[in-house]
């Protein structure tokens, strides 16, 4: 009998550890949020991790570039965190690389594949114009992880504003943080064999370093010409959408404050 349950358990420890292994979220490679603990040698450069968001899936990713959390349901990220301070957008003369797989998904990104002939362009969610300061960071930009079906029009359009007024305020605020992905939900169309989600809304919520100001923008995935001030709406209300804590590590008074606020103003449109 001994022997018996001797060998049940012998079994069952063999199966928890294949099940371990087989977990997609690797402590190799991700980023434990509720700790900001930070698990991967090439994470361990100092960087503020106080900025990113949670995760509903616990699949947290960092490239040198920005920190993402994928969603493999929707073989995306459900939001691309960085940094991005005044003139890192300024060099230029960089080759342009093509789209392919994020190495570092465990459960693998879409392939590119997925975007041809499907009438969407595979839009950056850090924009590869954020990264210019070298080939390697802007090369980080095009790994499918960081992209999301948008048409066209909207990609070139208001999306291309929103991307270019961000870059204005991180010159004006000396630096902020940025966050930005798809509002991902169960009734949305998908693209290609892997079944991309296409968003119905794309939004951005941005806090300056100093931690005074916090706006958010929830964008139509649409051609619009409408003012960006028309998108604004509080981080509140971003998070009930996306079930996403945005900016969890700031202190309670400081966070309540920035998230409920929608002044817009106070961010000079002009």
């Amino acid at each position: 009998m001994r022997i018996f349950f001797l060998n049940v358990f012998l079994v069952y420890a063999m199966i928890s550890c294949q099940m371990r292994n087989e977990n997609p979220v690797s402590n190799h490679d991700t980023i434990v949020v509720n700790d900001t603990s930070v698990e991967n040698d090439t994470l361990k450069n100092n960087e503020d991790f106080s900025y990113l968001p949670t995760s509903t899936t616990n699949a947290i990713y960092k490239h040198k570039g920005y920190a993402f959390s994928y969603v493999e349901e929707y073989e995306q990220s459900e939001w691309v965190a960085y940094e991005l301070e005044d003139g890192k957008w300024k060099y230029s003369e960089l080759e342009r690389p093509l789209f392919e797989q994020d190495p570092i998904v465990k459960t693998k990104s879409a392939k590119w594949q997925n975007y041809k002939k499907s009438g969407y362009t595979k839009g950056h969610l850090c924009p590869a114009g954020d990264r210019k300061q070298n080939q390697e960071l802007y090369n980080e930009t095009f790994y499918t992880s960081n992209a999301s079906p948008q048409l066209y029009d909207f990609n070139a359009g208001v999306w291309n504003r929103l991307e270019n007024k961000v870059r204005y305020w991180a010159s004006k605020y000396d630096g902020i943080y940025v966050v930005t992905g798809g509002v991902l939900t169960d009734d949305l169309e998908t693209i290609g064999r892997e079944e991309v989600s296409v968003p119905k809304y794309f939004y951005k919520v941005l806090l300056t370093k100093d931690k005074t100001r916090m706006i958010a923008f929830l964008v139509p995935h649409e051609d619009s010409d409408k003012p960006l001030y028309e998108f604004v709406i509080s981080v509140d209300e971003l998070e009930q959408k996306t079930g996403i804590n945005f900016f969890p590590k700031l202190n309670d008074a400081t966070e309540n404050k920035l998230e409920a606020n929608k002044d817009y103003k106070g961010w000079s449109f002009n």
